[in-house]
């Protein structure tokens, strides 16, 4: 699966996320684009999924349509999401084109 790490999702996540392809906005130099903007370039870049800690996406943007999925961690926190990693990976396994999850912990 390739995945968009937005800004604040803590890149070391990236080595527990075995058999993804990820890459930053940051990297890809989006890292100053709106939501909706990240939303389209990643999407047209053929990301599967949009991984952010930005709660208001949800109240922003509609993925009705969408050809990728977002999933949204509670906090930036690296210890605290590396604790909660399998819970990580099992949404990610979850998601689908077009939906939108938000994980508490």
């Amino acid at each position: 699966m390739r995945i968009l790490f937005d800004q604040g999702v803590p890149v070391p996540l990236r080595g527990l996320l075995e058999g993804h392809a990820v890459e930053t906005a940051f990297e890809r130099s989006w890292s100053t684009r709106t939501n909706g903007e990240l939303l389209h370039a990643a999407e047209a870049a053929g990301f599967e999924v949009l991984l952010t800690t930005d709660k208001r996406l949800r109240f922003q943007q509609s993925l009705a349509g969408r050809r990728l999925a977002v999933l949204i961690l509670p906090t930036t926190r690296w210890p605290d999401i590396r604790e909660h990693a399998g819970e990580v990976l099992a949404a990610l396994a979850r998601l689908t084109p077009g939906t939108l999850r938000e994980l508490a912990w």
